[in-house]
């Protein structure tokens, strides 16, 4: 299922540029979370890449993974996701799209969105910080 999206998949060179732009060091294993990510998106959970990448890197930790992830959100270079189930997802695109989660496979599908359109009304003196559009059904590969 391919379709042209308005988001934007972020450049692995450019993510480096804000972590040094933040003041923030090229670690080695905060370099292979960001390559993770970046190749990987499948929207995956601390356990997920934590498992990914032990084989590669022994001496990497859970607790180094999550603490990554947290100062990757903190600086807007990932986003997390609160999907369902108090389980964090983690998402490279940070450009405003929806997800939805497939109830047979689980699979996470990032997809476009038009907010400013869509004919919300009410909340004209609150201000929004956060902006997320969440679906749930059966995906066409296990229709």
């Amino acid at each position: 299922m391919v379709h042209e999206t308005k988001y934007t998949m972020p450049l692995l060179e450019d993510l480096k540029a804000v972590l040094k732009e933040k003041g923030l060091s090229l670690s080695h294993q905060r370099l292979k979370v960001l390559e993770y990510l970046s190749s990987h998106h499948c929207h995956p959970t601390v356990e997920q890449i934590y498992l990914s990448l032990v084989e590669e890197i022994p001496t990497l930790s859970k607790a180094t993974v999550y603490n990554t992830l947290k100062t990757l959100v903190e600086i807007g270079v990932v986003k997390e996701l609160q999907i369902e189930n108090n389980e964090a997802r983690y998402d490279i695109i940070t450009d405003f799209h929806g997800h939805f989660k497939c109830e047979q496979c689980g699979k996470i599908y990032n997809f476009d969105i038009d907010l400013n359109n869509a004919g919300f009304s009410g909340l004209n003196q609150f201000l929004i910080k956060q902006k997320d559009v969440y679906f749930k059904g059966v995906c066409p590969d296990c229709l």
